[in-house]
């Protein structure tokens, strides 16, 4: 009785297209983001935001950007995680060049060097696609891990090969990145950075370039008949989906990690953003953060509940446990629910709202 929304009249079509039409939707996402901007830093301890919220909120922001890709536009992509390293090295470098501009602008910057590199490894998409073009996509995967590796100026020379995040400072005296960055400001602008992005990619979906992506996706040739040109709609795809993929990697390492190799952005990440896409579901922003959590959060769960009742379980067994109940989360989603956990959310969702009359 509490989800309904009878008596919520709209005036005008611009409140009938709302992202959150229904009153009970704006109160909830209202207190998410009040947990999460002043619960969460001001209670949670260190470990909980460096080990669990952080890497999730950036893990959910390159599923959004391989979402845009995949989901929207279907395009199967396997270079996520390349393409995330081209914004952590680019971000390296900005920071190199300009150590004085605050950090959070240079993360941003560094997004439109992947959205360039992404672009140009796109080009194939408007000749092939399907496997060929993942095919294409996992060549830039191996192509960009060399550069990673062989081009000593990407981490200044370092002999070690890694890139090692400097103290950066912001708003004052407040340190932002580095070793004396405290993990509550460093949680907060991933945060902020993520929750203003997610705003910007449902505007983007929302509107005249996200529609033209889905029509690629559906069924392209009807698209081009009707006046969708596939090389901007596909590039632009490309584009935007690498930018998010580009800050979440620079976030990645100058918020999380605090250095980082090529191994970081290695193949097995890339599939490992693509379980959470297929997952949380395709073509879904809610399903990008559902699969994130699923990925990273439940692991944590499982490691942490033996040790609650008095268990002691060996590691490798949680983490074959883990192997096995994302292999069988997978096999079940592409059989049962194709649109992941995104669609679960929104039958339940629809099921409350004609509770208690039966829903079709």
């Amino acid at each position: 009785m509490f989800y309904r929304e009878v008596g919520q009249f709209k005036t005008s079509y611009k409140a009938d297209q709302s992202i959150f039409p229904i009153l009970q939707d704006r109160i909830g996402i209202a207190v998410i983001l009040f947990v999460a901007f002043a619960i969460i830093p001001a209670f949670g301890s260190d470990f909980f935001l460096s080990s669990i919220m952080i890497p999730f909120l950036i893990f959910a922001l390159a599923t959004i950007g391989l979402n845009i890709l995949t989901g929207y536009t279907g395009q199967l992509s396997l270079g996520t995680g390349a393409f995330m390293g081209v914004g952590a090295y680019a971000c390296y470098k900005l920071t190199t060049f300009f150590p004085d501009v605050n950090i959070i602008i240079m993360v941003l910057l560094s997004g439109f060097f992947s959205a360039a590199v992404g672009m140009i490894f796109g080009l194939p998409s408007l000749r092939i696609k399907g496997f060929y073009l993942a095919v294409t996509t996992l060549a830039a995967q191996f192509f960009l891990e060399w550069c990673f590796i062989r081009i000593s100026w990407l981490y200044n020379y370092n002999n070690s090969g890694a890139i090692e995040v400097p103290r950066r400072e912001g708003f004052g005296d407040i340190v932002l990145a580095g070793a004396a960055a405290t993990p509550a400001t460093r949680y907060l602008v991933v945060l902020s950075i993520v929750v203003l992005m997610t705003w910007i990619a449902s505007n983007i979906i929302r509107g005249r370039i996200g529609r033209s992506w889905m029509m690629i996706r559906d069924m392209d040739i009807a698209a081009e008949l009707m006046g969708v040109r596939p090389l901007y709609a596909k590039l632009s795809a490309f584009a935007v989906s690498s930018f998010y993929c580009g800050v979440a990697g620079a976030m990645m390492v100058f918020f999380w990690l605090g250095a980082a190799e090529v191994e970081s952005f290695d193949i097995n990440h890339s599939f490992l953003y693509l379980f959470m896409a297929i997952i949380g579901g395709l073509g879904s922003l809610v399903g990008s953060f559902m699969g994130a959590a699923f990925i990273w959060i439940l692991p944590i769960i499982i490691r942490a509940l033996p040790e609650t009742f008095g268990i002691d379980i060996n590691a490798a067994t949680v983490e074959h446990i883990n192997f096995m109940l994302i292999g069988g989360m997978i096999i079940f989603f592409l059989i049962v629910e194709p649109h992941g956990l995104a669609r679960l959310w929104q039958i339940a969702k629809e099921k409350l709202r004609t509770w208690p009359f039966p829903y079709t």
